[in-house]
């Protein structure tokens, strides 16, 4: 790499991580005082909220990048070739006869670099922290009871449904279970006033629910497998697809997984938001042509005259590129309502806007 281009991939960092930091804390300090009293509401006095305020926001970071970090790159990628366009460092060079792609081409090289931040966090980081991301802003503490979503088990044809749910204890009360695995006896339903879930390896009896005051109090032998009598009323269910999680997750929970899990859930036999699922699964394989599109797209713009006023460039830049976003979350939602089939829904944009993008840079002047 010669000076410049060192210059021109520093000045793209810079302005990189500036755009990072002034729209991710514009995006935490909107959030904050919209909720503000969800967090003032705890106990403990401003240094418990402050430190409440600072761990949620600090794992939520993660989320709100997933959502930024395609438009982060676009406006430091605008911003850095607008300045040389504005400080003519640009002419000098194109009257030695070095092309246009040749200048921008650290620019480039630093755009796909940080595009390749996003995917990385959607797969690594996003998925170590889901639990942590999904705390909500007014129950730190995880002591407020949640709605029990409820399961069913299409391996071993079992139905989990319950009342209320307690994310601190793994408990749920008012606990159903209903299995049609054994034919011959028909169907088996226990009613438990409550259920505890316990995870593998918490002891002799692990990865299942402990239910406690059951009706019937008592099952006629043989018992169904993974049922196993404690006592009256009391029984053990092994459940290794369904735990706690599983009931109580909430309608969004497959955007935490990262896409090899989107994957393996494609392939089960299962009916629940597969079409969301399979959606979001292939927008994860073109989230990152999708963003080259829109840095090239944006860069044409700015470089297709160079003698338009830089704000008017960098305006009408904006506006396609919201048209391209338009465009993009269109086709996700009439996939994910069976308008169209999800590989479709995530290709259409790349499809329309691909031929687009590459016949505005190649007209590029040189």
């Amino acid at each position: 790499m010669s000076i410049l281009d060192r210059m021109y991939l520093a000045r793209f960092v810079q302005n990189y991580l500036i755009m990072l930091v002034c729209l991710m804390s514009l995006f935490i300090v909107i959030d904050l005082f919209t909720n503000l009293n969800d967090f003032t509401n705890q106990r403990g006095g401003f240094a418990a909220v402050a430190k409440h305020i600072a761990g949620y926001y600090s794992v939520q970071s993660t989320m709100i990048f997933d959502k930024l970090a395609e438009p982060i790159t676009i406006i430091a990628a605008v911003f850095t070739v607008s300045l040389m366009q504005r400080t003519n460092e640009l002419l000098p060079q194109l009257s030695a006869g070095v092309p246009t792609l040749r200048i921008i081409r650290p620019v480039l090289l630093g755009a796909v670099l940080s595009l390749s931040l996003a995917p990385l966090n959607t797969e690594f980081l996003i998925p170590r922290l889901a639990d942590a991301i999904t705390v909500p802003r007014d129950d730190p503490e995880l002591a407020k009871p949640t709605k029990v979503r409820g399961a069913f088990d299409s391996v071993t044809k079992e139905h989990f449904v319950g009342d209320d749910a307690y994310r601190r204890d793994r408990k749920v009360s008012r606990f159903e279970w209903t299995s049609a695995s054994d034919t011959s006896s028909g169907l088996i339903h226990l009613t438990a006033a409550e259920a505890i879930y316990l995870p593998e390896g918490s002891g002799k009896l692990s990865q299942g629910w402990q239910l406690y005051n059951a009706t019937p109090e008592t099952l006629a032998d043989p018992l169904p497998e993974g049922l196993v009598r404690l006592g009256p009323g009391q029984y053990f269910l092994k459940s290794r697809n369904v735990d706690f999680d599983t009931i109580t997750r909430r309608p969004n929970w497959y955007f935490y997984a990262p896409t090899h899990d989107l994957y393996e859930m494609l392939n089960k036999p299962e009916g629940g938001r597969q079409q969301n699922v399979a959606v979001l699964f292939h927008i994860r394989l073109t989230r990152p042509i999708v963003g080259c599109l829109m840095v090239l797209l944006a860069l044409a713009i700015i470089l297709r005259d160079q003698n338009r006023h830089v704000f008017v460039s960098a305006g009408l830049c904006l506006v396609v590129i919201a048209v391209f976003y338009a465009g993009v979350y269109g086709c996700k939602y009439l996939g994910e309502h069976d308008v169209l089939p999800p590989p479709l829904a995530a290709w259409l944009p790349v499809m329309i806007f691909g031929p687009i993008t590459l016949g505005l840079f190649d007209a590029v002047h040189t």
